[in-house]
Order: structure tokens, then C-alpha cells, then sequence
């Protein structure tokens, strides 16, 4: 990553986010797994490689959380444990580099993307829910990375108005 930037990155977002639906005791531990290796351990991983050149250039991070990061639902726990850990994971890591690196938790609703393709009905948004638009989700990280130095915005939720898994 940083070999393709001539070793300068200013900012990183971490988008990973895949789910598997299903009661715990029915959803295979590698399938539970999977989803808090990609969405948790992913985010940590990217953030890892790219902090030595964040430090230098006093760079920002967004991580991505979701609403079931802080709002629990039934049938998602692999999915609520990865975002709640992305969300425990920025808040310390702010705390950890602050004065030195940015770093803010976007904690985006439901979006119009290929996130619940191809789930069995019951795991997917009725047909009626309002989704937030991918382009408005990420001006939103774009308002984050491009804030002047000194002024953090730790946190944005951003959902549709009629959102209903916030609160």
C-alpha cells in the first residue's frame, strides 16, 4: 500500500464487512469466525500496516463500524461482535494516538449495496426500509479525513431518517 503512495499515506478507511446470518448454535464456528477475522481483526490488520506512515504524515484513520456496532439483534452475533469490537477497537486506538493520528469511528445504517445479497428473506431489509445511499455514506468519511489538523470528529452515525436498527 504504501509502496504505490512513494511511502506517504495521510489516511486510511477500513470498510470490511461480510455477515453470517443465523442463530449462534447454527451458524458453523468457521463461517462466526470468518466474519470476526474480516471485519474486527481486517480492520486491525490494515490499520497496523499503515501506521508508521500515519505517524509521519499525522494522517487519520476511519474505521467502519455499523449500527449493529452498538445495537445488538438476533440472528447476527458473529456480525454485532465484529462491529462492536471495531468500535471498542477505534475508541482505544484514539485514545492511544491522539495528538499523533486521527482517528474516527463511522457507524453507518443499512446502505443500497451487495451487503445482503443473496440472504435467505428473514436476514434481509423489508421491502418498504429506506437504505442509505453509498455516495452519502461516503462524504460523510470524506468530511472526516478532511478535517484541519487538531479537530477529531471521534464519531458519525450516519442512517436514513427512518433507520431501524438506530437506536
Amino acid at each position: 500500500m504504501a509502496d504505490r503512495a512513494d511511502g506517504v499515506i495521510d489516511g486510511v478507511f477500513t470498510a470490511a464487512g461480510i455477515d453470517s446470518c443465523g442463530k449462534l448454535g447454527d451458524v458453523p464456528a468457521k463461517d462466526w469466525e470468518r466474519v470476526v477475522h474480516v471485519n474486527l481483526l481486517g480492520t486491525v490488520a490494515v490499520i497496523r500496516s499503515a501506521l508508521p506512515y500515519l505517524k509521519s504524515s499525522g494522517g487519520r484513520i476511519v474505521t467502519c463500524a455499523s449500527t449493529l456496532g452498538i445495537n445488538a439483534v438476533s440472528d447476527a452475533t458473529a456480525y454485532c461482535a465484529s462491529k462492536f469490537g471495531v468500535v471498542g477497537f477505534s475508541r482505544a486506538l484514539a485514545a492511544e494516538l491522539a495528538g499523533e493520528v486521527g482517528v474516527t469511528t463511522l457507524i453507518p445504517g443499512g446502505m443500497y449495496t451487495s451487503f445482503f445479497d443473496g440472504r435467505d428473506e428473514q436476514y434481509m431489509p423489508p421491502p418498504e426500509a429506506k437504505l442509505n445511499e453509498p455516495a452519502n455514506v461516503a462524504e460523510t468519511v470524506v468530511f472526516a479525513l478532511s478535517q484541519p489538523a487538531g479537530c477529531e470528529v471521534r464519531e458519525l452515525v450516519v442512517c436514513s431518517s427512518t433507520e431501524s436498527s438506530w437506536p
